[in-house]
Protein backbone atom coordinates (compact mmCIF):
# COMPACT_ATOMS: atom_id res chain seq x y z
CA UNK A 1 0.00 0.00 0.00
CA UNK A 2 1.09 3.05 -0.87
CA UNK A 3 1.64 6.56 1.44
CA UNK A 4 -1.95 7.58 0.27
CA UNK A 5 -3.35 4.12 1.47
CA UNK A 6 -4.56 3.15 -2.34
CA UNK A 7 -3.64 -0.86 -2.64
CA UNK A 8 -1.18 -1.87 -5.50
CA UNK A 9 -2.26 -5.37 -6.38
CA UNK A 10 -3.98 -6.08 -8.93
CA UNK A 11 -7.76 -5.59 -8.58
CA UNK A 12 -10.13 -8.79 -7.77
CA UNK A 13 -12.34 -9.40 -11.09
CA UNK A 14 -13.37 -13.03 -10.85
CA UNK A 15 -16.94 -12.69 -9.03
CA UNK A 16 -16.56 -16.56 -8.83
CA UNK A 17 -13.59 -16.77 -6.81
CA UNK A 18 -13.42 -18.74 -3.75
CA UNK A 19 -12.43 -15.23 -1.68
CA UNK A 20 -15.28 -13.28 -2.99
CA UNK A 21 -18.05 -16.19 -2.59
CA UNK A 22 -16.19 -16.72 1.28
CA UNK A 23 -17.13 -12.61 2.04
CA UNK A 24 -20.53 -13.20 0.62
CA UNK A 25 -21.22 -15.82 3.09
CA UNK A 26 -21.68 -13.20 5.67
CA UNK A 27 -24.96 -12.09 4.58
CA UNK A 28 -26.10 -15.21 6.23
CA UNK A 29 -26.92 -15.45 9.46
CA UNK A 30 -25.14 -19.47 9.96
CA UNK A 31 -21.46 -17.55 8.56
CA UNK A 32 -21.29 -14.84 10.64
CA UNK A 33 -21.96 -16.79 14.13
CA UNK A 34 -19.47 -18.98 13.09
CA UNK A 35 -16.71 -16.09 12.36
CA UNK A 36 -17.94 -13.54 14.49
CA UNK A 37 -18.14 -11.08 11.48
CA UNK A 38 -20.12 -9.29 9.62
CA UNK A 39 -20.42 -6.74 6.23
CA UNK A 40 -20.70 -3.34 6.59
CA UNK A 41 -22.03 -1.50 2.44
CA UNK A 42 -21.58 1.34 1.40
CA UNK A 43 -19.68 4.59 2.20
CA UNK A 44 -21.10 5.79 5.22
CA UNK A 45 -21.10 2.56 7.07
CA UNK A 46 -17.66 1.65 6.15
CA UNK A 47 -16.61 5.07 7.39
CA UNK A 48 -17.89 4.85 10.51
CA UNK A 49 -16.79 1.34 11.18
CA UNK A 50 -13.27 2.70 10.08
CA UNK A 51 -13.62 5.14 12.44
CA UNK A 52 -14.89 2.92 15.53
CA UNK A 53 -11.59 0.73 14.39
CA UNK A 54 -9.33 3.82 14.44
CA UNK A 55 -10.25 4.49 17.84
CA UNK A 56 -10.41 0.88 19.44
CA UNK A 57 -6.94 0.16 18.12
CA UNK A 58 -5.39 3.40 19.27
CA UNK A 59 -6.78 2.62 22.86
CA UNK A 60 -5.00 -0.82 22.40
CA UNK A 61 -8.20 -3.09 21.73
CA UNK A 62 -9.32 -5.29 19.18
CA UNK A 63 -9.69 -4.76 15.64
CA UNK A 64 -13.15 -3.91 14.17
CA UNK A 65 -12.15 -4.31 10.53
CA UNK A 66 -10.41 -6.59 8.76
CA UNK A 67 -10.58 -5.89 5.48
CA UNK A 68 -11.98 -2.89 2.78
CA UNK A 69 -12.75 -4.20 -0.66
CA UNK A 70 -13.43 -1.21 -3.19
CA UNK A 71 -14.02 -0.11 -6.86
CA UNK A 72 -11.34 2.28 -8.02
CA UNK A 73 -14.18 5.02 -9.11
CA UNK A 74 -15.51 4.75 -5.41
CA UNK A 75 -11.99 5.60 -3.45
CA UNK A 76 -11.49 8.12 -7.08
CA UNK A 77 -15.02 9.58 -5.56
CA UNK A 78 -14.20 9.15 -1.99
CA UNK A 79 -9.99 9.33 -0.93
CA UNK A 80 -10.73 9.98 2.62
CA UNK A 81 -11.70 6.48 2.89
CA UNK A 82 -8.61 4.90 1.45
CA UNK A 83 -6.90 7.36 3.93
CA UNK A 84 -9.09 6.15 7.41
CA UNK A 85 -8.22 2.42 6.11
CA UNK A 86 -4.24 3.43 6.41
CA UNK A 87 -3.05 -0.08 8.32
CA UNK A 88 -5.94 -2.43 7.22
CA UNK A 89 -5.94 -4.75 4.40
CA UNK A 90 -7.63 -2.68 1.14
CA UNK A 91 -8.32 -4.39 -2.21
CA UNK A 92 -9.62 -3.07 -5.35
CA UNK A 93 -12.39 -5.02 -6.75
CA UNK A 94 -14.71 -5.09 -10.24
CA UNK A 95 -18.69 -3.99 -10.00
CA UNK A 96 -19.32 -7.23 -10.52
CA UNK A 97 -17.10 -8.82 -7.94
CA UNK A 98 -19.24 -6.55 -5.47
CA UNK A 99 -22.26 -7.26 -6.46
CA UNK A 100 -21.52 -10.30 -5.61
CA UNK A 101 -20.57 -9.88 -2.54
CA UNK A 102 -22.95 -7.38 -1.38
CA UNK A 103 -26.49 -7.76 -0.22
CA UNK A 104 -27.79 -5.05 -2.12
CA UNK A 105 -29.41 -4.93 -6.02
CA UNK A 106 -26.96 -1.66 -6.43
CA UNK A 107 -23.79 -2.44 -4.13
CA UNK A 108 -22.44 1.20 -3.39
CA UNK A 109 -18.69 0.48 -4.64
CA UNK A 110 -17.36 -0.55 -1.14
CA UNK A 111 -17.70 -3.21 2.01
CA UNK A 112 -15.91 -4.15 4.92
CA UNK A 113 -15.22 -7.31 6.81
CA UNK A 114 -15.97 -6.55 10.19
CA UNK A 115 -15.84 -7.99 13.61
CA UNK A 116 -19.05 -8.15 15.93
CA UNK A 117 -18.82 -5.04 18.18
CA UNK A 118 -21.55 -5.73 20.78
CA UNK A 119 -20.82 -5.72 24.16
CA UNK A 120 -22.34 -7.12 27.29
CA UNK A 121 -25.40 -5.83 29.07
CA UNK A 122 -22.99 -5.79 32.57
CA UNK A 123 -20.57 -2.90 31.17
CA UNK A 124 -23.76 -0.86 29.76
CA UNK A 125 -24.94 -0.64 33.22
CA UNK A 126 -21.75 0.15 34.85
CA UNK A 127 -21.69 2.73 32.66
CA UNK A 128 -24.32 5.04 34.80
CA UNK A 129 -26.71 5.64 31.47
CA UNK A 130 -29.38 7.80 31.40
CA UNK A 131 -31.13 6.44 28.21
CA UNK A 132 -31.48 3.17 27.09
CA UNK A 133 -33.59 2.08 23.94
CA UNK A 134 -34.58 -1.91 24.14
CA UNK A 135 -36.18 -3.98 21.32
CA UNK A 136 -38.41 -6.72 22.43
CA UNK A 137 -38.83 -9.03 19.77
CA UNK A 138 -38.34 -6.70 17.18
CA UNK A 139 -38.04 -9.04 14.02
CA UNK A 140 -37.84 -6.49 11.04
CA UNK A 141 -34.39 -6.09 10.49
CA UNK A 142 -35.10 -2.48 9.16
CA UNK A 143 -36.96 -1.64 11.79
CA UNK A 144 -34.42 -2.84 14.19
CA UNK A 145 -32.09 -0.29 12.22
CA UNK A 146 -34.31 2.45 12.17
CA UNK A 147 -34.57 2.16 15.88
CA UNK A 148 -30.95 2.02 16.51
CA UNK A 149 -30.16 5.15 14.39
CA UNK A 150 -32.92 7.06 16.17
CA UNK A 151 -31.03 5.68 19.50
CA UNK A 152 -28.03 7.40 18.04
CA UNK A 153 -29.54 10.48 17.18
CA UNK A 154 -31.27 11.28 20.51
CA UNK A 155 -27.90 10.59 22.50
CA UNK A 156 -28.92 7.25 24.13
CA UNK A 157 -25.97 5.44 25.93
CA UNK A 158 -27.05 2.10 25.01
CA UNK A 159 -29.56 -0.01 22.74
CA UNK A 160 -30.44 -3.72 24.29
CA UNK A 161 -32.31 -6.59 21.93
CA UNK A 162 -33.82 -9.65 23.56
CA UNK A 163 -33.16 -13.10 22.67
CA UNK A 164 -35.90 -13.18 20.15
CA UNK A 165 -35.07 -9.91 18.43
CA UNK A 166 -33.66 -9.87 14.67
CA UNK A 167 -29.68 -10.34 14.11
CA UNK A 168 -28.63 -6.50 14.59
CA UNK A 169 -25.97 -7.88 11.68
CA UNK A 170 -28.39 -9.09 9.60
CA UNK A 171 -26.68 -6.98 6.63
CA UNK A 172 -30.65 -4.87 5.95
CA UNK A 173 -30.10 -4.03 9.57
CA UNK A 174 -26.58 -3.00 9.06
CA UNK A 175 -27.61 -0.31 5.93
CA UNK A 176 -30.84 1.14 7.92
CA UNK A 177 -28.30 2.31 11.14
CA UNK A 178 -26.51 4.52 8.61
CA UNK A 179 -23.40 3.72 10.39
CA UNK A 180 -24.80 4.24 14.13
CA UNK A 181 -23.96 0.68 14.62
CA UNK A 182 -20.97 1.77 15.58
CA UNK A 183 -21.44 4.65 17.29
CA UNK A 184 -22.84 3.63 20.97
CA UNK A 185 -23.15 0.15 22.62
CA UNK A 186 -25.05 -2.49 21.27
CA UNK A 187 -26.42 -5.61 23.69
CA UNK A 188 -27.84 -8.80 22.49
CA UNK A 189 -29.79 -12.00 23.66
CA UNK A 190 -30.97 -9.96 26.57
CA UNK A 191 -33.55 -11.92 28.81
CA UNK A 192 -35.77 -8.77 29.36
CA UNK A 193 -37.08 -9.71 32.92
CA UNK A 194 -33.13 -10.31 34.04
CA UNK A 195 -32.51 -6.22 32.55
CA UNK A 196 -35.69 -5.12 34.16
CA UNK A 197 -34.82 -5.86 37.16
CA UNK A 198 -30.87 -4.99 36.56
CA UNK A 199 -32.26 -1.83 35.90
CA UNK A 200 -34.39 -1.30 38.69
CA UNK A 201 -31.68 -2.28 40.89
CA UNK A 202 -29.53 0.72 39.67
CA UNK A 203 -32.31 3.37 39.72
CA UNK A 204 -33.15 3.27 35.85
CA UNK A 205 -36.62 3.37 35.69
CA UNK A 206 -38.62 1.25 32.86
CA UNK A 207 -41.36 2.80 30.68
CA UNK A 208 -43.72 0.68 27.93
CA UNK A 209 -44.12 2.55 24.50
CA UNK A 210 -47.92 1.29 24.29
CA UNK A 211 -50.67 3.36 22.23
CA UNK A 212 -53.24 1.89 24.92
CA UNK A 213 -51.26 3.38 28.34
CA UNK A 214 -52.71 5.24 30.57
CA UNK A 215 -49.88 8.04 30.74
CA UNK A 216 -49.38 10.36 28.07
CA UNK A 217 -46.19 11.37 26.96
CA UNK A 218 -47.23 14.84 26.00
CA UNK A 219 -48.49 15.51 29.72
CA UNK A 220 -44.80 14.14 30.95
CA UNK A 221 -43.09 16.14 29.28
CA UNK A 222 -45.19 19.26 29.91
CA UNK A 223 -44.44 18.80 33.61
CA UNK A 224 -40.97 18.83 32.54
CA UNK A 225 -40.74 21.65 31.16
CA UNK A 226 -42.42 23.47 33.78
CA UNK A 227 -39.85 21.92 36.38
CA UNK A 228 -37.24 22.76 34.05
CA UNK A 229 -38.46 26.78 34.54
CA UNK A 230 -37.99 26.34 38.22
CA UNK A 231 -41.65 25.05 39.03
CA UNK A 232 -40.50 22.54 41.58
CA UNK A 233 -43.48 21.51 42.98
CA UNK A 234 -45.38 20.23 39.76
CA UNK A 235 -45.74 16.77 40.57
CA UNK A 236 -45.78 13.73 37.43
CA UNK A 237 -46.38 10.08 36.99
CA UNK A 238 -42.64 9.77 36.17
CA UNK A 239 -40.37 11.92 35.86
CA UNK A 240 -38.83 12.14 32.31
CA UNK A 241 -35.73 13.46 33.08
CA UNK A 242 -34.75 10.40 35.18
CA UNK A 243 -32.54 7.66 34.26
CA UNK A 244 -34.93 5.39 31.53
CA UNK A 245 -34.83 2.37 29.84
CA UNK A 246 -37.82 2.04 26.96
CA UNK A 247 -39.12 -1.09 26.11
CA UNK A 248 -40.47 -0.82 22.37
CA UNK A 249 -42.42 -3.94 21.41
CA UNK A 250 -43.30 -6.20 17.91
CA UNK A 251 -43.88 -4.39 14.83
CA UNK A 252 -47.08 -6.27 14.69
CA UNK A 253 -48.72 -7.23 18.27
CA UNK A 254 -46.44 -4.38 20.37
CA UNK A 255 -45.48 -5.58 23.73
CA UNK A 256 -46.63 -8.95 25.23
CA UNK A 257 -48.72 -8.77 28.28
CA UNK A 258 -45.69 -10.16 30.14
CA UNK A 259 -43.25 -7.36 28.82
CA UNK A 260 -46.27 -4.42 29.63
CA UNK A 261 -46.31 -5.63 33.22
CA UNK A 262 -43.25 -5.39 33.85
CA UNK A 263 -42.36 -1.76 33.45
CA UNK A 264 -43.13 1.03 35.55
CA UNK A 265 -45.35 2.75 33.48
CA UNK A 266 -47.40 2.22 30.10
CA UNK A 267 -46.86 5.37 27.95
CA UNK A 268 -48.93 6.22 24.94
CA UNK A 269 -48.07 8.90 22.59
CA UNK A 270 -51.14 10.68 21.85
CA UNK A 271 -51.62 10.51 18.24
CA UNK A 272 -54.07 13.83 17.35
CA UNK A 273 -54.88 12.89 13.67
CA UNK A 274 -57.15 9.98 11.71
CA UNK A 275 -53.99 7.59 11.90
CA UNK A 276 -54.40 4.51 13.67
CA UNK A 277 -51.42 4.54 15.54
CA UNK A 278 -47.60 4.96 15.07
CA UNK A 279 -44.96 2.87 13.55
CA UNK A 280 -42.54 1.52 15.27
CA UNK A 281 -39.45 3.49 14.11
CA UNK A 282 -41.52 6.66 14.56
CA UNK A 283 -42.85 6.02 18.24
CA UNK A 284 -39.02 4.94 19.19
CA UNK A 285 -37.77 8.45 17.92
CA UNK A 286 -40.82 10.64 19.70
CA UNK A 287 -39.98 8.91 23.03
CA UNK A 288 -36.45 9.09 22.70
CA UNK A 289 -36.51 12.33 22.14
CA UNK A 290 -38.81 13.20 24.89
CA UNK A 291 -36.40 11.71 27.36
CA UNK A 292 -33.27 13.17 25.96
CA UNK A 293 -34.49 16.62 25.82
CA UNK A 294 -35.98 16.14 29.41
CA UNK A 295 -33.10 14.89 30.72
CA UNK A 296 -31.05 18.05 29.18
CA UNK A 297 -31.10 20.26 32.33
CA UNK A 298 -32.72 23.09 33.45
CA UNK A 299 -33.42 26.30 31.12
CA UNK A 300 -31.89 29.53 32.22
CA UNK A 301 -33.92 32.77 31.02
CA UNK A 302 -34.92 32.81 27.81
CA UNK A 303 -32.65 30.16 26.24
Amino acid sequence: MNETGRPQDFPMTNPRADRVRDVAKLAGRPARLKRGRFLAEGPQAVREALGLHRERTAAGGPAVVHEVIASEACLDRLPELADLAQGTPLRLASDEVLAAMADTVNPQGIVAVCSFVDVSLESVLDAGPRLIAVMCQVRDPGNAGTVLRAADAAGADAVVLTGSSVDIYNPKAVRSTAGSLFHLPVVLGVDVEDLVERCRVRGIGVLAADGYGTVNLDKLQDENAARRLGNDSVASEYALEAPTAWLFGNEAQGLSDAELALADHRVAVPVYGAAESLNLGTAATVCLYASARSQQGPRVGNA
